[in-house]
């Protein structure tokens, strides 16, 4: 059955980390709703690339603009499934933003899916949501998440872990076990 899926975004968030989770859920035939506080339905945020090029963390440049389908102040929590949160920069500033951490938390208190990706770790740990969870997250977040108190998963930035209804990964080489292991949650069935 489709399910009816939040994404939460921000100007910065990561392109990949949000087109391609957008796009991919769309494909299997679930509805996704990408909205921003402060933005709009038709308005777009600007998306940043995040990339692995040897340095001691990664490079950043300019993505696309992604064209927002929902208007943050219009949607109520309760009537979605599950949440997707993308990284990158976006999650950064989305933390200090009450609405969407009562949003994040109805999530976990429901016990519904959620996935969340690189930074996306930093939203749920300014929502408090961590607590005695394994969680996965960019290397250089996972401060925020012991402070919160999660446990780090230290897995390849190729793969991704479940803890209960919270799907989590490094980084955007993991979309593949990322995505599996949050459609497995959905109840999706793919078959070939």
């Amino acid at each position: 059955m489709a399910k009816k899926i939040l994404m939460i975004c921000g100007d910065y968030c990561e392109d990949y980390e949000t087109m391609v989770p957008f796009q991919t859920l769309l494909a299997v035939g679930h509805t996704v709703h990408a909205v921003c506080p402060g933005k709009k339905a038709g308005e777009h945020i600007a998306t940043a690339i995040h990339d692995f090029e040897g340095d001691q963390t990664y490079s950043e440049k300019r993505g696309h603009n992604f064209t927002l389908n929902a208007t943050f102040a219009e949607v109520r929590a309760e009537d979605y499934d599950a949440l997707v949160i993308p990284g990158g920069r976006g999650p950064e500033y989305l933390r200090l933003n009450e609405q969407v951490l009562a949003a994040v938390r109805h999530f976990f208190s429901a016990n519904k899916p959620v996935a969340a990706v690189c930074h996306g770790a930093q939203l749920l740990a300014g929502a408090r949501v961590l607590e005695g969870r394994r969680c996965s997250a960019y290397p250089a977040c996972r401060a925020e998440v012991e402070l919160a108190g999660g446990k780090y998963a230290d897995i390849p930035v190729d793969q991704a872990v479940t803890d209960g209804n919270l799907v989590s990964a490094p980084a955007w080489p993991a979309h593949p076990a990322w995505l599996s292991q949050f459609l497995a949650l959905l109840g999706t069935r793919i078959s070939h």
